[in-house]
């Protein structure tokens, strides 16, 4: 027997240890053995009868709560042992809540506090109702865009003829008492009024953090984002490499759609909407997708790769993804992203806790995306990789030199800068938009067709 998520060691009894007791009755309950060394070895207990007697009334006293106490003896020498029933309501100990999670025992704060009392009383953090929201705050067209995947999904009743209060009623997200958070989050016209860090930020970078070229943010209510962080990622932040399969020209994004769509459904829907920013960065050589809130207590890493089932964290906002037919309800997600990857003929995504929070990295297979994009503009006479990222820039938008300089991270222009333009405008991969003004302070420069071709892997 081994110490874990249900049972610790202690040579000796301290009040101190009430915090573990505390930490045990807000998670799944547990077991403390007092007189046992930290490989769980009987060295006895001073005191036992004493202990036997103060130990139920001292947690009582403290916590609120009753434990079972009692003696055993293993090789002539006793020990006690504390059982710890998991309590239905929240327990501190000197104002303080205490968790247990796996082997280590955690002072709840902050976010972490507030979840936790939340699912104490039997509420989740989707459910709260916003007190300052009004109908006002709710985009319509957010609204329209759900009930036409609704209605695709066939998972909701017809909804035509109803208002757009109706239909909140119907969804239960709005009650007597106002408009629950999940509904500003799925159809908010501004949710980050409410909750700043409601929005996805996405970085492009080179294999390490130090080098960042351009960033982008995508901010708006779930429904918009789904849409929003797909179109960003295919229109700036990935490329197109080009295949044939016999006179068919194939052009498919260097990571499979599904498991994009999958692993940012994922991070949008679970998430900890009252932690950090939603962040995803797109590498030379991967690309990863940090959310924040760790796995429910319920699961692990390790089981996430096996059959289980769904726990959401913001189970109201999960059941109208579900009814729109963005997920199902069965914990299928990971499962989906494999599936993806495997066609794609990709490794299986990684998946970490970290930070506090849930990262999903996929891995591109050599030769693919970005890498074989710039071999490819390299071999087609590229003299740098300056001038393939300033195309890459010139993708979403036209901008001017400065511009050009601040989207790939660079304080100033540099002579770098200027002469990797001045060979993209000598190979017509990229023109000015004032082709009279060359010298003008509004000159912006834009991709010609040749170099839209050329980003599309066919330099």
């Amino acid at each position: 027997m081994k110490e874990n998520q249900n049972i610790e060691w202690k040579e000796s009894w301290r009040d101190e240890y009430l915090k573990w007791i505390c930490g045990f009755a807000n998670a799944q309950g547990g077991r403390i053995f007092i007189g046992k060394d930290d490989t769980g070895r009987v060295k006895g207990v001073a005191m036992a009868e004493k202990l036997l007697e103060d130990l139920p009334n001292k947690v009582r006293d403290k916590l609120g709560i009753m434990v079972d106490v009692n003696l055993h003896s293993e090789a002539d020498k006793s020990f006690i042992v504390i059982a710890v029933k998991s309590s239905s309501v929240p327990i501190s100990f000197r104002g303080v809540y205490y968790y247990r999670t796996g082997s280590t025992m955690q002072e709840l704060k902050g976010n972490g506090l507030n979840e936790f009392l939340l699912k104490k009383v039997g509420m989740t953090w989707d459910r709260v109702i916003e007190e300052k929201a009004t109908l006002e705050d709710i985009d319509s067209k957010a609204i329209e865009i759900f009930c036409k995947d609704a209605g695709k999904a066939g998972r909701l009743p017809a909804l035509e003829g109803l208002d757009t209060e109706e239909i909140l009623k119907k969804l239960r997200l709005i009650t007597r008492d106002g408009l629950t958070r999940a509904a500003l989050v799925l159809f908010g016209k501004d949710p980050g009024e409410f909750y700043p860090n409601l929005f996805v930020k996405i970085g492009r970078f080179a294999l390490s953090d130090v080098d960042l070229r351009f960033q982008e943010v995508c901010e708006g209510n779930l429904i918009s984002l789904l849409g929003d962080v797909m179109e960003m990622l295919e229109r700036k932040f990935l490329i197109k490499p080009i295949r044939f399969e016999g006179i068919h020209r194939i052009e498919e994004l260097e990571y499979p759609v599904p498991a994009l769509r999958e692993i940012l459904l994922n991070s949008l829907v679970h998430r900890n909407y009252m932690g950090s920013m939603t962040q995803m960065k797109v590498y030379d050589d991967r690309l990863a997708l940090w959310n924040a809130g760790n796995l429910p207590d319920e699961l692990s890493v390790e089981k996430l790769f096996e059959r289980h089932i769904s726990v959401p964290r913001n189970p109201l906002i999960a059941e109208i993804c579900y009814k729109a037919g963005y997920i199902d309800s069965w914990g299928r997600g990971i499962e989906k992203i494999i599936d993806a990857c495997e066609s794609a003929k990709l490794a299986a995504p990684q998946i970490e806790v970290c930070f506090g929070g849930v990262m999903v990295t996929l891995e591109k297979t050599e030769g693919k995306g970005l890498e074989s994009g710039l071999e490819s503009g390299l071999e087609s006479g590229l003299e740098s990789e300056t001038a393939f990222n300033v195309m890459i820039a010139l993708k979403e938008k036209n901008l001017k030199r400065s511009e050009i300089a601040e989207s790939l991270g660079h304080r100033q222009v540099s002579g770098a800068l200027n002469r990797a333009i001045k060979e993209l405008l000598i190979k017509e991969l990229i023109e000015y938009t004032l082709p009279d003004k060359p010298n003008s302070r509004l000159q912006k420069y834009r991709l010609t067709e040749n170099g839209t071709f050329f980003l599309k892997g066919k330099g």
